[in-house]
């Protein structure tokens, strides 16, 4: 692939902040509250409706009860739409301890209903992995090209040799803005009407920080 990629080295943090209690690198892993889950797609999985399991919180990563598998070959493709804008900062990408473990990752922005064909094309950005059977490997990104997402693909182009490729956890470490004012509107009402509901926490007036 042509001069346009980041792979790996730098670009992989070891628990990026290991003095951080955990409480924080759970907030920090927290947009997978802003996914629009029903609109969710993952390419090429074995069991339909498996893909949306590894988007959980940061603290049920190891709950291995939840993966996605690949079907006919080792590629998976999750297309992952937000419910507003996003600036991506990081990815943890989590595997099992063998050879299904996904050695490359592409991320494409903006490109919904991204189909296989589609990939092709140069990716925002391209790592390769290393195996992380703990949720604790972060690859940055390039903020400049992820400050302003409200779709995101992650391609899973290859493994470390299997037929098939397993994830058990995908956590995405940024912050998150409102799309529209009257989404706006909506959260501040319900903030309002609704004080003991489980949803004011995640009220904002305009931008949400996750990191």
């Amino acid at each position: 692939m042509s001069h346009g990629h980041s792979h790996g080295g730098g670009g992989c943090q070891c628990a990026a902040e290991r003095e951080e209690p955990p409480e924080q690198r759970g907030l920090a892993y927290g947009l997978y509250l802003r996914i629009d889950l029903e609109r969710l797609q993952c390419l090429n999985e074995s069991r339909e409706g498996s893909g949306r399991g590894v988007f959980k919180p940061w603290e049920e990563r190891t709950d291995r009860s939840k993966f996605v598998e690949s079907d006919a070959d080792e590629e998976l493709l999750f297309n992952i739409p937000f419910t507003g804008n996003v600036k991506l900062k990081g990815i943890i990408i989590m595997g099992d301890d063998d050879e299904s473990h996904p050695s490359e990752m592409r991320l494409y922005k903006n490109i919904p209903q991204m189909s296989f064909d589609d990939t092709d094309r140069e990716p925002d950005q391209t790592f390769s992995l290393n195996r992380d059977l703990t949720g604790e490997l972060e690859y940055a990104t390039k903020i400049s090209r992820f400050s302003n997402v409200y779709h995101l693909s992650i391609h899973i182009s290859k493994n470390f040799g299997a037929d098939t490729t397993k994830v058990f956890y995908i956590g995405l470490r940024g912050e998150w803005t409102e799309l529209r004012r009257h989404e706006v509107t909506i959260c501040n009402y319900e903030a309002s009407a609704n004080p003991a509901d489980h949803k004011v926490h995640q009220v904002t007036p305009q931008t949400h920080f996750i990191s």
